[in-house]
């Protein structure tokens, strides 16, 4: 099994137990790494730029719905603090059913953690704030682990951070799904699987795993996912390559693992139980929505929009999608040059060759697509049943946010095999004598390298200047942001109040889902929760079991939702009527509020038809329905 070490050159075949450096790894002088970070910072303050303009009233234009959603995750984890109230479940949207926490995206292991923060700034704020240092933290965990574990050069190890952080995919999930750039615990849980095999410890090395993975649990499983199928092909690339070292380390890495899966399923038995058998709680998507959406090939080599050298016209072209690669073809070709020049003396460079071979062709979905055109050959996934547990919930694009991460350390390893062009040989691992069957040393002291290596320093600038030029193409953009209505004083000044009693909910219109009623969704967020609302936007369960987006439709919401598309009200029946109030009793609600909207004359027009005129209060109209529904 693998065992990470900072002495080791990953220029050489040299079999890992048999390198002696010839002395400690220099140490890293703090204020180097306090500077990569602190570049970071920058970088990601930078990307939230658009948003800081105008914090509280901009929301991203690419999903502005998830944006809300995690708005509303910031206050669901500071209202279950607040309240001492189980965080796994909340009955504040999808009233009266609810939504159960742990089968959605909830970022618990972040909201309630930063619920004091929420509280003293809002979620608006702390959404925006939260969302540049996740990028930033990223890149500093990516940083550590390659400058301590895998490179010498420190240059290399940030611009392997800077991609592992902020990647095209990265920075294209950045628009409202900060969940997919909170991966800072990654390359640390690839640390500890990469040590599990370390002679003595493997005791502490599993502790310190089992615990990162599940607080990985809590922050993204889908990431976790990815992660350990990443680790799955990691270790038997190496195995297949180091036999022997393999079978000396197996005893080891497998009582290291077993303490880590025993510690990581003591710490999260509860939670997940709780995802697939609590309350709301489902099973795979219906019609597994995700199964059929695999990456375009020419999205490859294609700039992301988000983006300097990216332009938005082109997602007319490939169509929309995640843009989970979307290298451009500049960094394709360097990674390919690369992968030639470094798999030969690599064993890090070969493991991430079998990487991105693995996870670009597993990622082409059940059919493959050229330019934003299905063809009719099949891919990997139409031999994969929609039915197995997992494969129902993947969604095939996403495979290549691992070879993101693997273009990541290709980037490191190419930066520091340009380094090492001219060193003097002192600087190198002393490597022994060859055995029969080992390959070659990179080189020794008996060896006349200096020469060459002098002769081959005209190399560094001709390398480092590839590299920029393949990767400063990529550099990010500031996020696009559209400006938000702000919601109505009547919600934020509390006029709402005297409305809600204890038990009650506030049934604002239109109600909120995954395609209507985004303002109105934020007005529970803004207020920190201390109203319970109905619909919502989330997954749960529909009749069958099967997980779908959004509260069931009611009849009139169903109606609600055709007179705002149409914008005109349809001839209304005594019907209609009955099944307003019998909805209303079914939602709990004691009041029904319509602020400024686009349809705000129709669909003031329609529910006054349902259930009678309102009052203008402040400025919201208000449908006082306690007496209807008793």
């Amino acid at each position: 099994m693998p065992v990470v070490d900072p002495s080791l050159n990953p220029l050489t075949d040299a079999d890992p137990a048999e390198v002696e450096p010839t002395r400690r790894p220099r140490r890293r002088p703090a204020r180097t790494d306090l500077l990569a970070l602190g570049a970071y910072v920058l970088l990601g303050v930078f990307v939230c730029l658009n948003y800081w303009g105008d914090v509280n009233g901009r929301v991203s234009s690419h999903l502005p719905t998830d944006h809300s959603w995690f708005e509303w995750l910031f206050a669901h984890g500071a209202y279950s603090v607040r309240h001492l109230e189980n965080p796994l479940f909340t009955a504040r949207q999808n009233a009266p059913d609810g939504v159960n926490m742990m089968a959605n995206t909830s970022l618990l292991g972040v909201t309630l953690p930063l619920a004091p923060l929420t509280m003293l700034l809002g979620p608006q704020v702390m959404y925006a704030l939260y969302l540049g240092a996740a990028l930033a933290a990223t890149a500093g965990t990516g940083y550590w682990m390659l400058s301590r574990h895998l490179v010498r050069s420190r240059a290399a190890a940030f611009v392997g951070g800077a991609f592992l952080g902020f990647a095209p995919g990265i920075i294209h999930h950045a628009n409202g799904q900060p969940n997919f750039v909170s991966n800072f615990l990654l390359p640390l849980i690839v640390v500890r699987v990469l040590t599990l095999a370390e002679p003595g410890r493997w005791r502490r090395n599993g502790l310190v795993l089992g615990a990162l993975v599940a607080y990985q649990i809590f922050i993204n499983e889908e990431m976790l996912l990815l992660t350990a199928l990443a680790c799955l092909v990691i270790v038997l690339a190496y195995a297949v390559q180091r036999p022997r070292a393999t079978r000396a380390a197996a005893g080891t890495f497998l009582a290291g693992l077993g303490v880590a899966g025993g510690l990581a399923l003591v710490l999260t038995a509860y939670p997940i139980w709780f995802q697939f058998n609590g309350p709301q709680s489902y099973r795979g998507l219906q019609g597994g929505v995700f199964h059929n959406w695999g990456e375009d090939l020419v999205a490859f080599v294609t700039f992301a929009r988000d983006t300097w050298a990216g332009d938005p016209a082109v997602e007319k072209t490939i169509g929309l999608t995640e843009q989970n690669t979307w290298f451009g073809w500049p960094l394709v070709l360097l990674s390919l040059v690369a992968l030639v020049l470094l798999v030969r003396r690599s064993l890090a460079a070969r493991i991430v060759a079998v990487l991105i071979v693995v996870f670009s062709v597993a990622a082409i979905g059940p059919w493959v697509r050229f330019n934003g055109v299905e063809t009719d050959i099949p891919g990997p996934w139409s031999y994969v049943s929609d039915d197995l547990p997992l494969v129902e919930m993947m969604m095939p694009t996403r495979l290549t946010l691992v070879v993101a991460a693997a273009v990541g350390v290709l980037l490191a390893l190419t930066w520091d095999a340009v380094y090492r062009q001219g060193r003097p040989v002192a600087d190198r691992p002393r490597v022994p004598a060859q055995r029969a069957g080992d390959a070659a040393p990179a080189a020794s002291d008996d060896e006349p390298a200096e020469p060459a290596a002098a002769r081959r320093r005209w190399l560094r600038p001709v390398g480092y200047a590839a590299v920029a030029l393949a990767v400063l193409p990529l550099f990010p953009r500031p996020l696009p942001a559209q400006q938000i209505d702000p919601p109505p004083h009547f919600i934020t000044a509390g006029g709402w109040r005297p409305y809600v009693p204890a038990g009650r909910t506030l049934v604002p219109v239109p109600i909120p889902s995954n395609v209507h009623g985004l303002p109105t969704l934020r007005w529970s967020a803004l207020t920190g929760q201390e109203f319970a609302v109905p619909g919502g936007y989330f997954i749960g369960p529909n009749e069958l079991g099967e997980g779908v987006f959004g509260a069931p439709n009611r009849p009139t919401s169903s109606l609600i939702y055709s007179t705002m598309d149409k914008g005109a009200v349809p001839a209304l029946t005594d019907e209609n009527r009955r099944q307003a109030i019998e909805d209303l009793r079914f939602w709990r609600a004691s009041v029904v509020v319509l602020g400024g909207h686009p349809r705000e004359a129709v669909l003031r027009e329609l529910v006054t038809g349902l259930i009678g005129p309102p009052q203008r209060v402040d400025d919201v109209w208000v449908w006082d329905v306690r007496p209807l529904v008793g």
